[in-house]
């Protein structure tokens, strides 16, 4: 199965609410990473987000392998840089039990910050996310452990945002989506996926997350898209909600919806 590279070729793959799950699919290696960057795009990114290059020691050698894994002198931040995917690496020491983040070159975040999140265990890094130590820890350790080198494996989430900004910080909700209204929630709400990767790296061990942003406002979509992200905003897990700030933006989501004639409610 293929994950495409857009946001209407994204969303069909991704969680639609309820429970988390990993939703991970093989991918081909042809599939990795989009084929046509736009490196003028992600040198800006950097330029104007340095603090996304996140360095420890033990990213180094890993570093190294990715880069000539893509035909590349240097390490992971120009990896990153030739490419439109934000890059992370993992690595487990001898006597540790779990992957920790050890390198992170990241131009366009979705509000998280990577100087905040090096040298963090996988169950660490995801706190914000209600439910993931519940519902998905225990799974994501063991899928890592298991994880060859060779496979690439993708996955793909969404959220709502009220810019079309590629780095995402996000504000208070009340605040952020306050001029989103019905006359204009088309061109106001901006869905924001990521398109995540993850593969082994042969000589280190390490494991490479990839992260590519694509960002569209709502009015662009198709409609069953439309009408999914209308569903999908009534059943959010308790809690995860309130994370996403569904309750500034949900109404103006489903009542857009049923303008275009989608969303007939539950």
């Amino acid at each position: 199965m293929t994950l495409g590279f857009s946001v209407d070729e994204l969303l069909p793959k991704a969680r639609g609410g309820g429970q988390l799950r990993m939703g991970l699919t093989r991918l081909d290696e042809s599939e990795w990473l989009q084929t046509d960057p736009d490196r003028a795009a992600r040198a800006e990114g950097f330029a104007d987000f340095s603090e996304g290059i996140q360095l420890a020691p033990e990213s180094e050698a890993a570093g190294a392998e990715l880069a000539a894994m893509l035909g590349l002198a240097g390490g992971l931040p120009h990896a990153a840089a030739a490419h439109h995917e934000d890059m992370c690496l993992l690595t487990r020491g001898g006597s540790e039990a779990v992957y920790r983040l050890v390198g992170a070159a990241v131009a366009w975040p979705s509000d998280w910050l990577p100087a905040e999140k090096l040298g963090l265990a996988l169950t660490a890094l995801h706190a914000p996310i209600q439910g993931y130590e519940e519902q998905l820890a225990s799974g994501v350790d063991h899928f890592m452990d298991r994880l060859a080198a060779g496979p690439v494996y993708g996955r793909c989430n969404w959220f709502i945002a009220p810019t079309g900004a590629r780095r995402w910080a996000a504000e208070p909700p009340e605040l952020a989506f306050a001029h989103v209204g019905p006359e204009n929630v088309g061109e106001t709400l901006f869905v924001r996926s990521e398109r995540q990767t993850l593969r082994r790296l042969p000589e280190t061990g390490a494991i490479l997350f990839t992260i590519g942003i694509y960002v569209e406002p709502l009015g662009a979509l198709a409609d069953g898209n439309v009408a999914m992200l209308a569903r999908a905003v009534r059943s959010l897990v308790e809690g995860e909600g309130d994370r996403r700030g569904a309750g500034a933006y949900a109404a103006a989501l489903i009542g857009y919806a049923s303008r275009r004639g989608l969303e007939r409610g539950s």
